[in-house]
């Protein structure tokens, strides 16, 4: 079915769609900050306790896994399901589990492996929650406000990631731990309420899910029409390799500080801080501007300043720290202009029936090049030297976002999607 025909009338002109859609919005952006404040509590926690690489990159794992392994089957569930009661039961969930942390805590009997188990539940509600939120996005707001929207949620991102650590730590200072977990949840109840009053729109399916194949049909399903559609396969792969390349950056970034610039901690708060303002910068600046009238043009030019600003971090000299924290308030602003028209793109051309594969399958495939990016990366700097992944990563960003512009498969993504309907359909007959 295409996303036309989903339904007759779109939602948004017969409802207060700004007044609905934003109540909901307030709800998960107060669960967001409590999750953040969380995760820093538990993370500082088994820091302290362990003192331990090998627990901290277990706890590491346990959050990782859920998402990679399991996202692609979730996303055929949350098309099949209701997207507003996934949401319910994925915040529900966790606060229950939540709930069940702080009376261990509560009574002395946490360990860590009870952290680790937390973990792995937090990131399965997650894997279940984010796509089911980005798919209902996409049937709420008209899609000439996607990109706006996307803006304000990479505002949100970059709020909470600069208040929650801060936040989290005052929390430890003043509460017991079961009280600092208490605080996810009442957050957790301030995105669930909102989701209880107020209607989200669904899909309207031909046939109930009981009469539909299985589950596993569905996620093949999802790869057809994936692989049916060259300009989602090309946005797929831009993804990875910038998750490959990026995520490294941030680790790798102590060393940069400490046996290049010969700095230390207050400095490398330095670079935290000016990549944390440029995001806000830029997040602000796509929720105002909304970015070009073709989204993936606004993500190609960003993805150019992306690249240069990881260039100049990584060929700064040793006695030009300025230079590369100009470098990086310009990787910060460039960030949000290349992931909130990345994703409104997705919003706006894959049929709402099924988001939800296709979100999970591009955060799986995404959030699998994490772990694989690591592994390689650390080895590559002890040899070649920290600044040489900032070489690459720049290098390579400016290249994509300049051959982005003449692979027109991805610049014509939001038009040609009527195609991969038709591709998988083609090649659910031949199969």
């Amino acid at each position: 079915m295409d996303a036309s025909q989903s339904a007759v009338v779109p939602w948004h002109t017969t409802h207060p769609w700004k007044r609905l859609f934003f109540t909901i919005f307030a709800g998960q952006a107060a669960s967001l900050l409590g999750s953040r404040l969380v995760q820093f509590a538990l993370v500082w926690w088994l820091t302290r306790k362990t003192g331990s690489a090998v627990v901290l990159s277990a706890a590491t794992l346990a959050a990782l896994l859920p998402q990679i392994v399991l996202g692609p089957m979730i996303g055929a569930l949350i098309d099949r399901w209701p997207r507003r009661r996934v949401m319910i039961l994925a915040d529900s969930g966790i606060a229950l589990a939540t709930v069940g942390l702080a009376v261990l805590f509560a009574l002395g009997w946490a360990r860590v492996w009870h952290i680790y188990v937390i973990m792995f539940i937090r990131s399965l509600g997650g894997a279940f929650h984010w796509p089911a939120m980005q798919a209902s996005t996409s049937l709420m707001v008209p899609k000439e406000h996607l990109a706006r929207v996307s803006g304000l949620n990479q505002t949100l991102q970059g709020v909470v990631g600069v208040v929650g650590p801060p936040l989290g730590a005052l929390a430890m200072e003043a509460l017991p731990m079961q009280g600092v977990l208490a605080i996810d949840v009442g957050t957790a109840a301030l995105a669930v309420l909102p989701l209880l009053l107020i209607a989200i729109p669904e899909v309207q399916r031909a046939a109930s899910p009981n009469k539909r194949g299985s589950v596993w049909a569905d996620f093949r399903e999802g790869l057809r029409y994936v692989r049916g559609w060259p300009g989602l396969v090309v946005l797929i792969g831009l993804a990875m390799v910038l998750n490959f390349l990026f995520n490294p950056t941030g680790t790798l970034m102590p060393l940069l500080i400490t046996q290049h610039f010969g700095k230390g901690a207050l400095e490398l708060g330095w670079m935290d801080s000016v990549w944390g303002g440029g995001m806000l910068i830029g997040a602000l600046t796509l929720s105002v501007w909304g970015g070009f009238k073709r989204n993936i043009v606004t993500s190609m030019s960003a993805l150019v300043g992306l690249g240069v600003g990881t260039l100049v971090v990584g060929i700064s000299p040793s006695n030009a720290f300025g230079l590369a924290l100009a470098g990086m308030g310009l990787t910060g602003v460039m960030l949000p202009l290349v992931n909130g028209p990345l994703m409104a793109v997705v919003q706006k051309a894959v049929a709402v029936e099924m988001q939800g594969r296709v979100f999970t399958l591009l955060n799986s495939l995404t959030m699998l090049a994490t772990p694989i990016s690591l592994a390689i990366a650390g080895p590559a700097a002890d040899v070649l030297g920290v600044r040489v992944w900032y070489w690459l990563a720049g290098g390579v960003a400016m290249a994509m976002g300049v051959a982005g512009f003449f692979i027109p498969a991805l610049m014509n993504i939001e038009e040609n999607n009527a195609a991969a309907p038709a591709a998988m359909a083609a090649s659910s007959e031949a199969a």
